[in-house]
């Protein structure tokens, strides 16, 4: 078999990337009143624009989708206006970069919700911790959304993802990935409802695969991706079902069309064999492009990519302190290592101020 490089470049529906590694979402906690992104994202991303893709940090679709402080979100004009400096910024450079679209669902706190109770499948706890005031605190109860609201839900991801494209996003992600809303309600442990969108399969893939018809539809299934995480106990969700659920879910996601699934092996920053389940399988199902995540040096990306497990390989902090990572790693250069300090919250230190490998 011969040999593949993750440094060539990579067709993705109607672009081309100029080599096989993708930025991870990387939540950076930096918006500016009215949700809009830090007044220094256009530079942050626009460094890093040598990756073959970047995805933007989780981005909310509503005000009730936001569960952390200082997130961003793309559900009004200004924040439409905001993200456009980003892109126009990213491409400005060559870059392409997809806005991933999120709910939180219950891994919120009352403060974000007008003081109502998040929303969730059903009116379970999450043992879990958000951002309140520079704190961390426990999350809030959640009630259950009643069925009648699902669709309301849809038309959120539709109108934030109509919302991007407008933006001069290349495209979006569909976050259904790490306990959030979607993720909620594909785990059984989360959900416990007994109608339509709970019990079965196919009953809790319901909402997921609605989003994502409802996403296709309106930009085009060639500019619409989404992360799943089948296995991460994140924010409190387990499945006890799981390799039935997203062999499923894949099945149906892959008669829409979408350009790509981007699947986070094990659990984000942790072991990548926390519990079994068949991967390799898994992306066999999907025929278009297939993003992995967790723990990826070149190796392991050339590996997968030579054995045909995988197309893209996406890597997430090592960017933070390396914002020309694709050239170290091309080069065998030293990485840099980022500041804890200054990972979540803040201004441009610990930002934009990690200088390329020339000026290090």
């Amino acid at each position: 078999m011969a040999e593949k490089s993750v440094f060539e470049p990579y067709t993705l529906g109607a672009i081309t990337l100029s080599n096989r590694i993708v930025m991870a979402p990387l939540t950076r906690n930096r918006a500016e009143e009215g949700l809009l992104p830090s007044q220094f994202a256009a530079t942050y991303y626009s460094q890093r624009a040598s990756a073959g893709l970047l995805i933007t940090e989780a981005t909310q679709v509503s005000k009730q989708a936001q569960g952390y402080q200082n997130t961003p979100g793309i559900f009004t004009q200004q924040q439409v206006s905001a993200w456009r400096e980003v892109t126009d910024a990213v491409h400005a450079e060559g870059g392409r970069i997809f806005l991933q679209i999120w709910h939180v669902g219950r891994v919120s706190h009352v403060v974000y919700q007008d003081g109502q109770p998040p929303v969730a499948p059903s009116a379970i706890r999450a043992a879990a911790k958000v951002s309140v005031n520079n704190e961390l605190v426990d999350v809030s109860e959640p009630r259950a959304l009643r069925i009648e609201e699902l669709p309301g839900i849809v038309e959120d991801f539709r109108q934030s993802a109509a919302n991007a494209i407008k933006a001069g996003f290349d495209g979006v992600e569909i976050h259904a990935a790490n306990g959030y809303l979607l993720d909620q309600f594909l785990k059984d442990s989360a959900n416990k409802r007994t109608d339509a969108y709970g019990g079965s399969v196919a009953n809790r893939a319901r909402l997921v695969l609605e989003i994502a018809q409802a996403v296709a539809s309106e930009i085009g299934a060639e500019r619409t991706g989404i992360r799943i995480s089948p296995v991460s106990p994140f924010n409190d969700v387990s499945s006890t079902n799981a390799q039935e659920q997203y062999d499923y879910l894949i099945d149906k996601l892959n008669e829409l069309g979408l350009v790509y699934l981007h699947v986070i092996e094990g659990v984000p920053g942790g072991p990548r064999d926390i519990a079994p389940f068949d991967y390799a399988g898994l992306c066999k199902r999907f025929t278009n492009t297939v993003i992995v995540n967790n723990g990826y040096d070149v190796e392991l990306a050339s590996s997968q990519l030579t054995s045909g497990q995988a197309d893209l390989f996406a890597i997430g902090r090592p960017f933070i302190a390396n914002p020309d990572l694709v050239e170290r790693l091309n080069s065998g250069a030293a990485l840099a290592s980022f500041d804890p300090a200054t990972l979540y919250g803040g201004g441009a230190a610990g930002y934009i101020d990690y200088p390329a490998l020339e000026n290090a």
